[in-house]
């Protein structure tokens, strides 16, 4: 299929490209290179460098390269931030989502992968977290994907487009090709791999965490896994696929949680990091950052039983040990 990934440069989409290409599929990449990387892009994909919040530049693309499917990974996804600058995040997200959408529904392109997030959820009333509970983001991050989630679903049913939600929890680990590189870095297993390489200590968010260590607790899982229930997806949407809906008509989208089913408090990712790199941490313990919830695991039975998905490199140590053997092989990261 001839599939256009929206940020296909940065950290999720870049391995997802690198799968889908290995699977034979004809790949276009959309990325406005802002917090992604051109090196990151194969030289097997096209890039096309601009905003996916351009209507009319994305009805021309999306004509030009025939495309049949779209893989939209790109957005804002800093919770912190989000908190400080929610306006960004509603002008990325919503207002971009929204400009893909009518994009899409422009150039009778019927078929979209969302990559969503744990953060819809918020506050969750059951652990592990079907994708049945309440939504309830506490973070502006979380309700902007609650947001266009919700639109993918009146498109499906007002336009026919047939789509699949997926809200995946913490990403980890890399590929031989593909691994994780942001300036600033955020998320807490890079950050605490380059501690671990530059011998300097690391601050976590919270001890006083309702959870048995007194840190958050997450659902891990390996951006190889990811990558692959992207393309798991992808085939859902086909017009064929009733589990998308039917091949005429309001389509319903499928929502899945992925994840591994168990969680990790951060103590427990900083001792691994430790284990796998062979260097002691140093830490320190900040304030709690707003809008973290304790504890978020996914139940992820959905993806098991409807897109036959499920976690194959669930193990912190497969996780840390992939991604500090990619950051070994790219000391400087992207080219």
């Amino acid at each position: 299929m001839r599939v256009l990934v929206t940020g296909g440069a940065g950290y999720i989409g870049s391995v997802s490209v690198e799968l889908l290409l290995q699977m034979g599929h004809d790949v276009t990449v959309l990325d406005d290179l802002s917090t992604g990387h051109r090196g990151a892009v194969s030289g097997r994909a096209h890039l096309e460098v601009g905003s996916y919040g351009s209507t009319d530049k994305v009805v021309a693309l999306l004509e030009k390269s025939k495309i049949e499917a779209v893989l939209h990974c790109a957005s804002k996804a800093i919770v912190g931030d989000s908190m400080k600058d929610p306006g960004a995040y509603y002008s990325e997200n919503v207002g971009g989502g929204i400009a893909l959408l009518e994009a899409m529904r422009t150039a009778k392109v019927r078929r979209i992968v969302f990559s969503s997030t744990a953060a819809v959820y918020g506050l969750p009333d059951n652990t592990p977290i079907p994708e049945t509970d309440p939504l309830r983001p506490t973070n502006a991050y979380g309700e902007t994907k609650r947001v266009l989630e919700s639109a993918i679903g009146w498109y499906g049913q007002a336009y026919g487009m047939r789509g699949v939600i997926l809200r995946y929890f913490n990403v980890a680990g890399a590929t031989m090709e593909h691994g994780e590189q942001h300036t600033p870095e955020s998320h807490l297993i890079p950050s605490l791999l380059e501690a671990a390489a530059e011998g300097r200590p690391v601050t976590l968010f919270g001890d006083d965490y309702p959870t048995p260590d007194g840190t958050c607790i997450r659902d891990y899982i390996h951006v190889e896994d990811l990558a692959w229930a992207h393309l798991r997806g992808l085939e859902a949407t086909a017009p064929t696929d009733t589990r998308t809906g039917p091949q005429s008509g309001p389509c319903e989208p499928l929502i899945c949680n992925l994840g591994n089913g168990r969680g990790f408090s951060n103590r427990q990712v900083v001792n691994a990091v430790e284990v796998v790199t062979r260097h002691s941490l140093g830490l320190k313990i900040g304030p709690r950052r707003a809008g973290d919830p304790p504890v978020l695991i996914a139940a992820p039975d959905k993806a098991h039983d409807k897109l036959a998905w499920k976690s194959r490199l669930g193990s912190l140590e497969e996780m840390i040990g992939s991604a500090w053997e990619w950051r070994q092989t790219h000391p400087s990261g992207y080219r």
